[in-house]
């Protein structure tokens, strides 16, 4: 991990000190044993007696023993880490969710956007030890082992909630929800992990994006409200600072000051990785993979179990990768992720060219444009559906939205269909590209569910699917109080759909594309959608559709 090799417990640890000729495990382990004894996070009820059998007789009453392990890891900046991790799997399970509050990555792209938007700070912090700082329900205990030194042997109760207790992240979850709303910030109803406030002058709003224990902070003043956490709540704070790298994806400022998104050293760590693996660095690639392969025709032998683990690892890095905002991979990843069970040696030297690939490109970035789309050029559709099949339907305002404050954003969708993407099932594949303003801030390709015979129908399979994600996206701004500029701007590259979309008088003549044919009707009936025309070379979701040979998507990432 990060060129260091991580130990698998305690023994371990202290073996591999001795043959580094340092104490980095050791001071780790000592480290994490004092913040849980600073944190109480359990209560000495003495040494153990064991009676016949081996049983605690001194054990109190009605509480399950289990154990305890250490978790040890290397973080991005080299530092040694271990933690201490309960066997919560060991106890029954709790009636009540178990899970902390984790923001989605789109979410979080949204706020970015936002602060660049209406000029906020963006700051990062991770709330250090955090399930410690909440109190667990649950009656359990352990006996000590060697790391706890001068305690080894001792009836250990829990009274925190230690890592790997399946109620901690709730609890946390509970502690750090009381605080958020103590500051005045309320859940969004579309992301209850994304936090919001009116500023001071309430001209906008003020977010913060909760990923567990990790803090996005956008606010006029975020230092403000992180010396809060520090002396209000004795929360303990760690790495709190203007952006500059969360949740495996690095952030800085170009000169013009655009904000750049760009997870270099995630990607630096799945090379390694990929060397560690293989024994070499893979050979530079300048694409993903060929133009019009077609991984599923591979015939060559299937691989062995060894390979099949290397396999499988290798697509969940590159999918955590597209997730922190490589896209230009996405289609490539799904179209080898659907070989993860039984990959053949073909594939296996497919992923590995996108690996390559990667290693070529491994400064690709989004840039958070703020700056409007000029649609100026863009025909009047202001047709009357009011004596279509549709009546004089409108987009549903949810009345508990907050009011819109802050800048207003444009929102554009691109879509495009792969007709017989899939050789052996005869699926097409949809794309789809969400923008705000000029930045990306979504995408999605995936194989249609049904087989269509012609490009129109799998383009209106599409255009559904892109409707309903631009709906969906509307929502999640109007619950996060951000103003949209009348509707979403959709495009797509066949003209048949675009016309059958967009014109009252149009005649459905594909009977099984009903629905997906009325959805995207309904959408522009109702104002929601504004389906336009453009040429194939000015598509922008051309690169999730397909396995491309040149670089389009340059001006995008």
């Amino acid at each position: 991990m990060f060129g260091y090799r991580v130990p698998r417990n305690y023994t371990e640890a202290l073996q591999l000190d001795k043959s580094n000729g340092n104490i980095r495990w050791y001071d780790a382990v000592q480290l994490e044993l004092s913040q849980i004894k600073d944190y109480e996070v359990f209560r000495d009820k003495g040494e153990a007696i064991y009676g016949k059998n081996k049983q605690v007789v001194n054990a109190p009453d009605g509480d399950q023993k289990i154990r305890v392990h250490l978790v040890f890891a290397v973080k991005h900046d080299g530092r040694h880490k271990a933690r201490l991790v309960a066997g919560g799997h060991l106890t029954p399970d709790p009636v009540e969710s178990i899970y902390s509050g984790v923001v989605s990555i789109r979410g979080l792209r949204i706020i970015l956007m936002l602060a660049k938007l209406n000029d906020l700070e963006l700051w990062g912090a991770d709330i250090g030890n955090a399930y410690l700082e909440a109190f667990t329900d649950e009656k359990l205990y352990i006996i000590a082992g060697p790391e706890f030194e001068e305690l080894e042997g001792h009836i250990l109760v829990f009274h925190k909630a230690l890592y790997g207790l399946k109620s901690s992240g709730r609890r946390w979850s509970e502690k750090l929800h009381d605080i958020m709303k103590d500051l005045g910030f309320l859940p969004s109803k579309a992301d209850p992990y994304i936090w919001y406030r009116e500023n001071k002058d309430g001209t906008e709003y003020e977010y913060v994006a909760i990923y567990v224990d990790d803090l996005l902070i956008a606010m006029e003043n975020p230092k403000e409200m992180i010396d809060q956490l520090k002396e209000k709540f004795k929360l303990k704070i760690k790495g709190d600072g203007p952006l500059e790298y969360h949740l495996g994806c690095d952030y800085y400022l170009d000169p013009d000051g655009t904000l750049v998104a760009a997870p270099r050293k995630y990607v630096s760590k799945i090379l390694e990785a990929y060397k560690n693996m293989f024994g070499e660095d893979p050979k530079s690639s300048k694409l993903p993979l060929d133009k019009n392969d077609h991984p599923e025709l591979d015939n060559s032998e299937l691989v062995g179990p060894d390979q099949i683990q290397k396999y499988m690892t290798m697509i969940g890095q590159l999918q955590w990768a597209v997730t922190l905002g490589r896209f230009d991979i996405l289609s490539q990843v799904v179209s080898m992720s659907r070989f993860r069970l039984a990959p053949r040696a073909g594939h296996v030297a497919r992923v590995k060219k996108i690996f390559g690939y990667l290693s070529k490109t491994k400064h690709y970035a989004i840039r958070f444009r703020t700056d409007e789309p000029d649609y100026s050029n863009l025909p009047d559709q202001d047709y009357d559906w009011c004596r279509s099949v549709y009546g004089d339907v409108h987009e549903e305002i949810p009345e508990d939205a907050p009011k819109p404050l802050g800048k207003p954003v444009v929102h554009s969708v691109y879509l495009d269909a792969n007709l017989f993407h899939d050789m052996v099932t005869g699926r097409a594949l949809t794309a789809v590209l969400h923008f705000l303003n000029m930045t990306p801030i979504d995408w999605f390709s995936k194989r249609q569910a049904t087989v269509e015979t012609a490009t129109y129908e799998s383009e209106f399979v599409a255009a559904k699917t892109a409707t309903e994600q631009a709906m969906d996206l509307r929502g999640t701004l109007r619950y996060l109080g951000v103003p949209i500029v009348k509707q979403t701007y959709m495009f797509g590259d066949n003209k048949s759909v675009v016309t059958s979309g967009t014109l009252p008088h149009s005649i459905l003549k594909k009977r099984h594309n009903a629905l997906a044919n009325h959805r995207v009707r309904e959408a522009i009936a109702a104002k929601i959608i504004l389906f336009y025309w453009i040429e194939s070379k000015a598509n922008k979701a051309d690169i999730l559709s397909k396995h491309w040979d040149h670089a389009s998507e340059s001006d995008i990432i």
